[in-house]
């Protein structure tokens, strides 16, 4: 058994679809966070951005003007996750060469008052077509750069949803043993990055 702390990691999905293959991918790192592989150095849980209210000053109780004085209650949870995580994973859909505005939006509610995503160490992953989110992830390196993110550059997650042979199920599962393997060095080597950097 390792001696070194499990680390919390801490996945965020830009898609809210049911059957989504972002949300896949981070299922399947839930999944090898469990196996014997891993089981004592990582745990990975999933965060719901879904009841996320659009950003509106009025609801920021950081906001000198606003009206309310706490957090909006899903916007709470997931301040308290980050602030638990040794470091984050992302997954993000492709929209007109960005990431999506449900992510943005997250993005934007937990980088007010003593933001609890700065700073952190992030890996990204995605899902879409032929790029394989190569432009949301590059998008989303640069509202990083402002939020001072330390980014894992390596190895890269670029899924094809629909490669050959299928990577996805009909639920949106991962059932392509490659892109597996591809999400169990991304959790190696970022436990690597974590430790080393001491982020955790």
């Amino acid at each position: 058994m390792s001696s070194k702390p499990v680390l919390r990691l801490l996945a965020i999905s830009g898609s809210l679809r049911s059957k989504s293959t972002n949300t896949g991918l981070l299922r399947a790192c839930q999944a090898l966070s469990k196996d014997a592989r891993f089981s004592s150095r990582v745990q990975v849980d999933i965060a719901d951005i879904s009841a996320f209210p659009l950003y509106n000053g009025d609801l920021d109780p950081t906001d000198s003007a606003a009206e309310d004085t706490a957090w909006p209650a899903a916007v709470q949870t997931l301040r308290d996750q980050l602030a638990k995580a040794d470091g984050i994973l992302i997954a993000t859909p492709e929209y007109n060469y960005s990431f999506s505005g449900v992510l943005k939006n997250a993005i934007d509610w937990v980088s007010r008052g003593g933001s609890p995503i700065s700073g952190k160490a992030v890996a990204l992953m995605g899902s879409g077509g032929g790029g394989g989110t190569v432009r949301s992830q590059l998008a989303l390196r640069q509202v990083g750069v402002f939020l001072n993110w330390h980014f894992l550059n390596k190895p890269e997650v670029f899924v094809r949803r629909w490669g050959t042979p299928a990577p996805f199920d009909g639920e949106g599962n991962v059932v392509d043993a490659a892109t597996i393997e591809n999400l169990a060095q991304l959790l190696e080597s970022f436990e690597s990055f974590i430790h080393e950097r001491k982020f955790a």
